[in-house]
C-alpha cells in the first residue's frame, strides 16, 4: 500500500492546528495500533505518525479506512485547536 500519510519533513513548523484524537477513540474501543492496522491495511508507521500528531496530511481514503474500522465520525477523530501557537 502506498503511504496514506504526510510526515513532512519541512522543517518550518506544521503550519497546522488540526489535532488528531486516534489515540482516545483507538482506548474508547479497546483496539490497538495493531489491531486498527490489520483491519484497515494501513502500515503501523504511518498509524502512529497520525496517533502522535506528526502528519501533514491525510487522504480521504485513508480517513474513511479508519472511521469505518473504528465505528466512528471525522469529527470524534479530529478537531482544531483554537489557541495559536505565538509566533504562527
Amino acid at each position: 500500500m502506498s503511504s496514506n500519510v504526510d510526515d513532512g519533513d519541512g522543517g518550518s513548523g506544521s503550519g497546522h492546528r488540526i489535532i488528531c484524537h486516534l489515540d482516545r477513540v483507538l482506548a474508547e474501543r479497546g483496539m490497538t495500533l495493531t489491531e486498527l492496522s490489520a483491519r484497515t491495511g494501513i502500515t503501523m508507521a504511518n498509524l502512529s505518525i497520525l496517533k502522535n500528531n506528526h502528519a501533514k496530511a491525510i487522504r480521504f481514503t485513508t480517513w474513511t479506512l479508519i472511521c469505518e474500522a473504528l465505528d466512528t465520525t471525522p469529527s470524534e477523530l479530529f478537531s482544531l485547536n483554537l489557541v495559536q501557537e505565538p509566533g504562527e
